[in-house]
């Protein structure tokens, strides 16, 4: 992997500041304080049940060339590192935060079956479904919720996002400090599904229909596959996966970026990643970059969820 050494480095000193802080409180769902996390470290949801593993701040090369959209190659350093949901969120963690009679899951068991289970990722949920699903459970986690929506006070009393396009949900804001579930950043996902590789796939240069669900007729239940070598299923296919950044061209210049971020200010649309059960190989690159409008659902487009280190 490039610049394996800064890699390192920047591992080290996310383990020596965790180790150092240890006695003053993690921030982890279960509320304890006495823990020493190191990559490959675990927080489960108290409410929903969720595994999230650690993944180390560090540098990787972002984009790949001969990708449309994914050019040019460029450094990206991450400078914390994060907490990611090890699988998609699942029919039965949504159903856990949202309530029995949450009527996206009742879309669910309406029409052609594109994987129904308590094991199945959750699908048919836009941009704004997943910002009130996260800051749901962050409040029944006992986190303090990460995004704020202009007007809305009250998340345990919102119960459905808008329909249309909305200036307040696409203009939402990660509050500074904040300790609740969110989605990855782009540069966050990519990295993590690489897991350390620069091909193509964390698999390699190719992927088979024995390695991720593509080229199928629906879904599969999460962790039906192999993980990456940072713990992390179905990365590749089963369902695009919403991200929090709005799709924007790479720079020409292709300089190194810092925690990059875009806005709906300076996007197009939300980014989605991952490639689904429905497409071909070559969407589900490391580096494929798909986005959708942020109030459609679509029987292919999931989510997993992220948490601050």
């Amino acid at each position: 992997m490039k610049n394996k050494s800064r890699f390192g480095i920047w591992a080290i000193i996310a383990i020596i500041a965790v180790l150092a802080l240890a006695g003053c409180g993690d921030g982890s769902p279960d509320g304890s304080n006495d823990l020493q996390y190191k990559p490959g470290d675990t927080v489960t949801s108290t409410t929903s049940g969720m595994v999230l593993t650690l993944i180390p701040a560090g540098s990787f090369t972002m984009g790949q060339v001969g990708v449309i959209d994914a050019t040019p190659p460029h450094q990206v350093t991450l400078t914390q590192g994060f907490y990611m949901g090890i699988s998609e969120v699942t029919q039965e963690q949504w159903r856990k935060v949202m309530g029995n009679d949450d009527p996206r899951l009742a879309r669910l068991h309406t029409g052609t079956d594109y994987g129904r289970g308590d094991n199945f990722p959750m699908y048919y949920v836009n941009w704004y479904d997943v910002i009130l699903f996260c800051n749901r459970l962050s409040i029944a986690d006992n986190l303090t919720p990460a995004y704020q929506v202009s007007g809305i006070s009250n998340w345990e009393s919102v119960t459905a996002a808008p329909g249309e396009d909305d200036p307040d949900w696409n203009n939402a804001i990660i509050v500074p400090g904040s300790t609740g579930y969110r989605l990855s950043t782009v540069a966050q996902w990519e990295y993590a599904c690489r897991a350390g590789t620069t091909t193509s796939y964390s698999t390699g240069a190719t992927i088979s229909t024995a390695q991720a669900n593509f080229n199928s007729s629906s879904a599969a239940p999460v962790k039906s596959y192999s993980s990456n070598a940072w713990g992390l299923y179905d990365m590749h296919g089963n369902v695009w996966e919403h991200c929090w950044d709005w799709f924007l061209a790479y720079p020409s210049d292709g300089l190194p970026r810092i925690d990059p971020v875009i806005t709906a200010a300076l996007g197009s649309e939300p980014e989605g990643r991952g490639g689904s059960w429905f497409r071909t190989a070559g969407s589900l690159r490391s580096a494929t970059r798909s986005y959708s409008n942020p109030y459609s659902r679509y029987y292919d487009i999931g989510f997993r969820v992220v948490l601050p280190y």
